[in-house]
């Protein structure tokens, strides 16, 4: 048990604890990269494949380059849904079935809670810049390139 005085000093700094904490973050490992296509267009797409990476996402980051994104790999096919607690940016998902073809898209808001979900079974989703699907002009239908190198049947 702890037991401060008013007045006494404390035993640790906050600016150590403060490093404690940020510690894990800036030893997390970068994560897999993958390289997808929608028609001509090229996506170079992080992975986020196990539950950490899932449920960190695009979390804090102040951009994303043009053609990247992050692709999402869920454990079992099902209705998934995301949203953008703590996302700086404004993005879009795509859906994506077990052959990675494009189920529906929605355009999130950053900061929303608002549940954004698959339009039916889902076992991937891919996220993008907002509009970047409508203005490659990626439909529900599209089958994604590359998919088959993270497990897409074909």
């Amino acid at each position: 048990m702890f037991h401060w005085k008013a007045g006494a000093t404390l035993p640790f700094s906050f600016l150590g604890l403060a490093l404690l904490f940020a510690a894990p973050a800036a030893l997390a490992q970068p994560l897999p990269v993958v390289q997808l296509s929608a028609g001509m267009h090229a996506i170079r797409a992080e992975v986020a494949a196990d539950m950490g990476s899932r449920m960190t996402g695009l979390m804090h980051r102040p951009s994303m380059p043009a053609n990247a994104g992050m692709l999402f790999i869920f454990d079992e096919t099902t209705t998934h849904c995301m949203w953008m607690k703590n996302t700086l940016i404004p993005l879009s998902v795509a859906f994506l079935d077990e052959a990675g073809a494009v189920i529906n898209i929605a355009d999130m808001q950053p900061h929303s809670e608002q549940s954004h979900c698959a339009a039916r079974p889902a076992r991937y989703a891919l996220e993008m810049n907002r509009g970047w699907f409508a203005q490659h002009g990626v439909k529900p239908g599209l089958r994604l390139g590359g998919m088959e190198s993270v497990g897409a049947r074909r």
